[in-house]
């Protein structure tokens, strides 16, 4: 395993994290998140990521049991929580100051430790002046509760507020953010946030394989047991398996990746890990088998040669105007 900093902070993260959504809480409980995250930790996984909104907070929970069963040193790890979605009264949701406290507190006592390493503001919150959310997160910092903050799912514009509001009021400003990105979502990573990067932003990225599509394991029907066969989770089979331009695309990678002599997600997995503004690529994984599959990418990343990424590119055509990814 190789280390990145996050963005210009010094924070080291492992260029793969363990991710706890859609399965913590659900399909993991805390008996297989304990042997998940020993397999993780062993391989040199550092990042463990969560948040509230995560099965109503079940998820951190069972992290948080994990954590203190396998009796880690706290400063050999990172562990991470957003907040957004922490209940359905007002006083429960969005970036206000009273929910920045309540929810990072909530969060402290779930995962069982004494401090985030990063906190994260899970959505931009229009009914709350970022200025607020800034201050919130800057007395967080200040009293040693959460070591940087970033944002997830935030735009260009409001990150650059927010930076803004920082310097121009002495306070603590976010440094990562935690985006989507993948070879069929790239857009904001390699063209809005370009400008943001000589500002030091880290990223740390979310869904690498498009919910499972980047396995190929979806053009011949839903298996069994996969993401898109759970109930909760129709609304993004909806959005994602009804692009047809994105499947031929899939099933041209897949021939692709055959001749490069690997699977698909390992392709997908190691192309992320080209863009050098990404600071860790946030894996979710349900059982072992997957976890030590996606760990297998990284032997064949020699394999992702400048001829290769030339080829992706022909079969994706879905490059952003501007600067190169490189």
């Amino acid at each position: 395993m190789q280390y990145r900093r996050m963005g210009q902070t010094g924070l080291q993260l492992s260029e793969f994290g363990f991710g706890s959504w859609v399965n913590f809480g659900k399909t993991v409980d805390t008996h297989l998140a304990k042997n998940l995250m020993a397999a993780a930790f062993d391989a040199g996984i550092n990042f463990y990521d969560n948040a509230e909104g995560y099965e109503g907070g079940e998820s951190e929970k069972v992290m948080g049991q994990a954590i203190k069963d396998l009796g880690w040193s706290r400063d050999a790890f990172v562990v991470t929580s957003k907040v957004f979605w922490g209940g359905d009264k007002p006083t429960q949701r969005g970036l206000s100051r009273k929910h920045v406290f309540d929810a990072c507190h909530a969060a402290l006592r779930r995962l069982q430790v004494d401090y985030l390493d990063v906190y994260y503001c899970h959505r931009p919150d229009v009914d709350t002046p970022i200025s607020e959310t800034v201050e919130a997160m800057t007395d967080l910092v200040r009293q040693g509760k959460v070591m940087y903050w970033g944002t997830s799912e935030w735009n260009a514009q409001q990150i650059t507020e927010a930076k803004g509001v920082a310097q121009a009021r002495n306070l603590v400003a976010p440094v990562v953010e935690q985006p989507e990105y993948n070879m069929l979502r790239r857009s904001k990573v390699e063209g809005e946030f370009a400008p943001l990067y000589a500002q030091g932003l880290g990223l740390t990225t979310f869904s690498p394989l498009a919910s499972g599509l980047l396995t190929g394991k979806y053009l011949n029907g839903i298996p069994t047991g996969s993401r898109f066969s759970l109930e909760d989770y129709q609304w993004l089979k909806d959005i994602l398996l009804d692009n047809h331009t994105d499947m031929d695309k899939i099933q041209r990678l897949v021939y692709l990746a055959d001749d490069v002599g690997m699977p698909l997600h390992h392709m997908a997995l190691n192309w992320l890990l080209t863009n050098s503004h990404v600071s860790s690529v946030i894996l979710g994984v349900s059982n072992l088998e997957q976890l030590n599959d996606n760990l297998k990418a990284l032997e064949n990343r020699k394999s992702i040669t400048a001829e290769v990424l030339k080829n992706i590119e022909t079969v994706l055509q879905n490059k952003p105007d501007g600067p190169m990814r490189f």
